[in-house]
């Protein structure tokens, strides 16, 4: 299965989880849409009957340790574990963060270990370095098994960002989850493993203020898609003529967009994951329908940042900018990552979106939405 995040798959499925009632024994994993792909959740049961959905896997595959020395299963055994898989990239599973982050402290005394499995996305999310900066960026202080070779992804048999998997005291996987949500279930599983492991972990919940990037979607209002400009998930592309692969082309930005389609203009390369600005300035533009719009973006010579300039309905953002732009729609990418453009105060509308980078050399990825 390709490998992505999570946003048509598990948020249009998000509001059938958000009125479910706890099942009082394990059920039949919950239909999706007709539009989803199938993802599966499974329910939560009562205290005394969580099912063993198998053994702990190795962390062998681990290419690197962060936060820790490397932990193996041995070593484990006895606590209760938290196994979460994230790239730093991905808006779904920075929304999770203060969750997990959260737990990871207030249990920490009472035997519960966090391992965050970082698996990149993108090739800049190989690079120990970056996913260094952004661990402490985003102040994760529990243990990452860096992941850059897939080997820990396919030992759980996993295929999501983000993804949490719940281990007991004796190393069996008793609960799994995809996606965002169901975060009170989720502790109350955690504190579930932690009282059958003779640990007093309490019955209150964390209180979690989340901002930035982090806050909540606004669901009710989220109507656009992750948006990928690399040709191997690219959609509803709009400029004049097709997009040449792998080739330098000329782009004219289109004259219309409808909702959900984007354009290019300037000297781009098209390439299998990413779009890349050739000479000159060049310009993206997108139709989009969310309270908030991010961009993965980085720069080919990480050493030199480059400008950018954004607008949304031709004018300065103003009230409605991201964490990494001004009033007057001003920013930089300066290292890979997702950068937050757009948060809007006004009611959500259909509103169109474009970004002029000032320098060639940047690298454009996703769009993503809250």
């Amino acid at each position: 299965m390709r490998q992505r995040r999570l946003s048509r798959r598990i948020t249009n499925a998000k509001q059938l989880w958000l009125t479910a009632i706890l099942a009082t024994a394990v059920a039949a994993p919950m239909a999706n849409s007709a539009e989803d792909n199938s993802v599966t959740q499974p329910t939560i049961a009562t205290a005394s009957r969580l099912p063993i959905e198998g053994g702990m896997p190795s962390f062998a595959g681990a290419t690197g340790w962060l936060n820790s020395p490397p932990l193996t299963a041995a070593e484990l055994r006895g606590k209760v574990v938290l196994v979460e898989f994230w790239t730093f990239s991905c808006i779904n599973w920075l929304r999770t963060l203060p969750y997990v982050r959260a737990w990871a402290e207030k249990y920490r005394d009472q035997g519960l270990v966090v391992i965050g499995v970082h698996t990149p996305e993108f090739p800049f999310e190989k690079d120990l370095d970056n996913i260094g900066r952004a661990a402490k960026g985003m102040r994760i202080d529990y243990p990452i098994a860096v992941d850059s070779d897939y080997g820990i992804w396919h030992a759980f048999n996993n295929d999501y960002w983000p993804a949490l998997y719940f281990i007991d005291a004796q190393g069996r996987i008793r609960h799994h989850y995809y996606g965002e949500g169901e975060y009170e279930q989720s502790e109350r599983v955690i504190q579930q493993l932690l009282a059958e492991a003779g640990k007093a972990g309490g019955n209150d919940l964390v209180s979690v203020d989340a901002s930035g990037a982090e806050a909540a979607a606004d669901w009710a209002d989220l109507k656009s898609p992750e948006t990928y400009l690399g040709y191997e998930r690219a959609e509803n592309f709009a400029s004049p003529g097709r997009a040449a692969s792998d080739k330098p082309r000329d782009y004219t930005a289109p004259t219309r967009l409808s909702r959900n389609h984007w354009g290019l203009a300037g000297n781009w390369t098209i390439g299998a994951q990413q779009a890349v600005l050739n000479e000159g300035t060049g310009r993206i533009t997108y139709r989009f329908h969310a309270r908030d719009l991010h961009l993965v973006l980085a720069s080919s010579s990480p050493d030199h940042p480059i400008r950018f300039r954004v607008t949304l309905d031709g004018a300065p953002p103003e009230a409605d900018h991201g964490l990494d732009v001004d009033a007057e729609g001003r920013g930089s990418v300066q290292e890979a990552r997702l950068y937050q453009l757009i948060r809007q105060t006004r009611p959500v509308a259909d509103r169109t979106f474009e970004i002029e980078f000032l320098d060639p050399g940047v690298r454009a990825y996703v769009f993503t939405f809250g």
